[in-house]
């Protein structure tokens, strides 16, 4: 081995962990020799397992392992582009077959919004990986229960039940708490599937007594050069289905002012397509009050 690693055969990836190749170890040979270096029950976990899903976009520059909490290889020194994680239970987290081994899907999306800061950013990472279908809210909710400690344990709860109904963007999210939880508006159908051409399609809010739909337009999942499709939907929509759709952005609900400015456009075409309905909030000059003729007590 001394001699093969000398003479440029083999590779030294790791303390104790060799390639028998030479030139650029590839990203799999990387995270093994990770594995390898770190004990035998070592699972990659967090980013780099997110990676492996297909729930990031760009690898880390550092890989990311858990060990159990008896297990330290990183005590007497670091191992150079590793993380290392402790955890009381890794018996339960492992996915018990995929290779190379790492968390199971739902305790990576809780170790990863674990660490962070921003509610938003820790939705988003509960929608891609709901929305990519590789787990379910019902899943997660079971996950997030099975731990006993958990950092900003019933914001995540929140979070969860929300994703639950079909919100599954923030400005969904947004939608759903800030205008129609709110404003008391009726509750719409979340994804709502319907057929146009011959293909299956999906309405973000569908209010189905009122045939009104709210569509909720985000940069990365209508981006500009997809507009035109969304509009030859919403004619279809009309034409077909009787269904007036309403479109809004990131400005029409990113403060409580612009919710009540959008909760008042949307309850005064409810309105006028069905049923009463509609309570203004607290907020002074909401606009639903100018629907309603009420005005909310202070």
């Amino acid at each position: 081995m001394r001699h093969r690693a000398r003479a440029g055969e083999w590779q030294r990836i790791q303390r104790g962990v060799y390639a028998t190749f030479s030139g650029e170890a590839t990203r799999e040979a990387q995270l093994w020799a990770a594995l390898l270096r770190a004990g035998p029950e070592a699972v990659l976990s967090h980013q780099t397992a997110a990676e492996l899903y297909g729930l990031v976009k760009q690898p880390s520059l550092l890989i990311h392992v858990t060990v159990p909490a008896a297990s330290n290889p990183a005590k007497s020194t670091s191992i150079p582009g590793v993380v290392v994680h402790r955890s009381r239970i890794l018996d339960r987290t492992r996915h018990p077959v995929l290779l190379p081994p790492r968390t199971r899907i739902e305790d990576t999306v809780l170790d990863l919004i674990e660490e962070m800061d921003a509610p938003a950013d820790r939705y988003d990472v509960i929608c891609r990986a709901i929305g990519g279908r590789l787990t379910t809210a019902a899943r997660l909710r079971l996950a997030l229960k099975r731990r006993k400690r958990f950092r900003d344990r019933r914001e995540a709860e929140s979070a969860l039940e929300d994703a639950g109904q079909g919100a599954l963007s923030n400005l969904e999210r947004w939608y759903l708490r800030g205008v129609e939880r709110r404003h008391k508006l009726p509750a719409a159908k979340r994804q709502a599937r319907g057929k146009a051409d011959g293909q299956s399609i999906y309405l973000d809010n569908l209010y189905e007594e009122y045939l009104v739909c709210v569509e909720l337009d985000g940069a990365a999942a209508h981006p500009a050069g997809e507009q035109w499709r969304d509009k030859r939907r919403d004619r279809r929509n009309l034409a077909a289905e009787k269904i007036v759709t309403m479109r809004f952005g990131f400005a029409d609900l990113s403060t409580e002012r612009a919710q009540c400015h959008t909760a008042g456009e949307v309850a005064r075409v409810l309105r006028g397509r069905g049923p009463w309905t509609g309570v203004p909030c607290r907020l002074p000059g909401c606009r639903v009050s100018a629907v309603t003729g009420v005005v909310a007590e202070r």
